[in-house]
């Protein structure tokens, strides 16, 4: 008897323990209805009290699940398991693969002072190697040097990769005499914004909090351009996590003037190609980051489609907005870079492998070109130098017609911004989690802190919602696009460069002249989803026609 007491009074004391448990676990977890009226206004809603008294219960138990999901360790590199699709509903691409012809010179001549060769095209660069007039040593060691001598100047260099880039252009040489040419992009150096992993190296994201941070793989894109013969000679600054041209290591420079800065995110992209400290370099867009520093340093962009590069070991900010495209001099430079860029990898399910039929004797004067009218009639800074670029196309035969975009009147795209805010602050949760965003350099109310602390109240049936309202976007974008072949638009005006980072479109930024401080202007052409062989075609035949991309920073010559 006295044994069964001693049981049952331990018992009790465990069921007093498990229920205090309870008790304590529910109390951090206890919502009550003046909560919900302060949050019915963050989030737009207007509840009954019945109502709110019926959902407490409920939030109580979310509130737990969201514990729960905190104490997850979820790195960066794992997607949701939802993916975007920017193909408009009914629609089938072309899938044949064209061989492409790029009528490469069957020689090109070697200069005088071999430094001149700093700003010889990608496709220069790659005959003088074929035809082994300079080996890719010593092409290696003269970027090597140029980055060594002026990547402080412009802040725009995180990380030299010496060490791995003598041995691939070892490797690249070897090969070639053994008769293994791997392409255009044999033996040719080049940059790479700091968000994507290269084994062995430091992959900063330009941030502070990570700066000592390193990845045991290569990211898809490093990996592509090594099968392609190319040599990674730099990892380059970005805006600390993609935005701005701040990084931990200052302001990365425009070389067209160094009191100003290159605009980001491919801050050191840009501003690497531009002063001849590599031929080429690779950058990424999620809203603008390919467009404006290539703007701001007079060189071209190519923002694909989205889906057309694999994103597998680069930094995510936005799963389903973040594209990879290249940085160079020259439209037909961005169309080699690209061809090797391609292809799925088996990682990134967003990826899709639609052809890339590029055809240098592309007849611009059949093409159907549309232009953004009303945005040429706006008052800015650039506005010469985009009207010039028209008349640039009327003399060359094409005919333009004016046309609109979806805008606020059909949609709020502005509004839709929120996707990008919600997948960013998602993509860094734990950064807000930890204050460790007090680390990031930029700090005001528009910088990455207080947008992932704000994006944190977001609801998930208003991003949902807003996927939907892409969705009506996306077709609509389609119904406009599908009648044109390339459209003309200033590289910032209106709503264009938001809507088409939303539908997924590809975007081509030139040089298109300077303002009245001597700055690069530029002008941009939309495509049509996976087109971009049209888009770079009609981009060639405008800097054939006008030449600014032949354009030199007197700094660096």
């Amino acid at each position: 008897m006295r044994k069964a007491s001693r049981i049952l009074s331990f018992g009790v004391l465990v069921y007093m323990l498990i229920l205090s448990g309870c008790k304590n676990k529910a109390s951090q977890n206890a919502v009550d209805p003046g909560m919900i009226s302060v949050a019915e206004k963050l989030f737009d809603l207007q509840m009954s009290s019945p109502e709110k008294d019926s959902m407490m219960d409920a939030l109580e138990t979310q509130l737990a699940d969201y514990k729960i999901i905190h104490n997850q360790q979820i790195d960066n590199a794992v997607p949701p398991a939802i993916w975007f699709n920017p193909v408009p509903a009914g629609v089938v691409f072309a899938t044949e693969q064209k061989p492409i012809n790029w009528n490469l010179p069957a020689s090109v001549s070697m200069p005088q002072d071999i430094n001149a060769l700093a700003w010889y095209s990608v496709a220069d660069l790659s005959v003088l190697i074929r035809t082994r007039k300079i080996t890719s040593v010593e092409l290696t060691k003269l970027f090597l040097n140029r980055l060594k001598k002026y990547g402080d100047t412009l802040h725009c260099v995180i990380t030299l990769t010496e060490e791995r880039a003598m041995k691939q252009a070892r490797k690249a040489d070897d090969d070639l005499a053994r008769g293994l040419y791997h392409g255009p992009l044999h033996g040719i150096p080049y940059g790479i914004k700091d968000l994507f992993s290269v084994e062995g190296y430091k992959t900063t994201w330009g941030a502070a909090s990570y700066k000592d941070q390193q990845l045991a793989k290569d990211a898809t894109v490093v990996k592509k351009l090594d099968d392609a013969g190319a040599v990674l000679v730099a990892k380059f600054s970005l805006g600390s996590l993609a935005m701005d041209d701040v990084w931990f290591g200052g302001l990365t420079r425009n070389p067209w003037d160094l009191n100003q800065g290159s605009s980001g995110s491919s801050a050191g992209s840009a501003s690497a190609t531009a002063a001849g400290l590599v031929p080429f370099a690779i950058g990424t867009e999620t809203w603008g980051s390919i467009v404006s520093p290539s703007n701001r340093c007079g060189v071209t962009g190519l923002r694909p489609t989205f889906g057309r590069v694999s994103r597998t070991g680069c930094m995510a900010l936005s799963w389903s907005m973040d594209k990879v495209g290249p940085i160079c001099r020259s439209a037909f430079d961005c169309a080699l870079v690209f061809n090797s860029l391609l292809g799925a990898d088996g990682f990134d399910q967003s990826v899709t492998s639609y052809p890339f039929n590029f055809n240098l004797i592309t007849d611009i004067k059949k093409l159907k070109v549309g232009y953004l009218a009303s945005l040429f009639g706006l008052d800015d800074e650039n506005r010469a130098n985009d009207s010039i670029s028209l008349e640039v196309f009327r003399k060359m035969g094409v005919s333009l017609s004016p046309v609109s975009l979806p805008d606020s009147a059909t949609i709020p795209v502005k509004s839709l911004a929120l996707v990008l805010v919600a997948e960013a602050a998602a993509a860094f949760d734990d950064l807000t989690r930890t204050n460790k965003d007090d680390e990031l350099n930029l700090q005001d109310k528009n910088a990455w802190p207080n947008i992932f602390r704000a994006a944190q109240f977001i609801p998930a049936v208003q991003y949902i919602q807003a996927n939907r309202l892409r969705y009506k976007l996306i077709q609509e974008m389609y119904a406009v696009t599908k009648q044109y072949d390339v459209i003309i638009t200033p590289s910032f005006a209106g709503n264009q460069l938001l809507v088409t980072n939303l539908t997924g479109n590809p975007c081509v930024v030139v040089p298109n002249g300077f303002d009245a401080q001597k700055h690069p202007t530029s002008i941009s052409f939309i495509g049509n989803l996976y087109d971009e062989a049209t888009l770079l075609a009609f981009a060639k035949a405008y800097q054939d026609a006008t030449r600014f991309d032949e354009q030199k920073p007197p700094l660096f010559k």
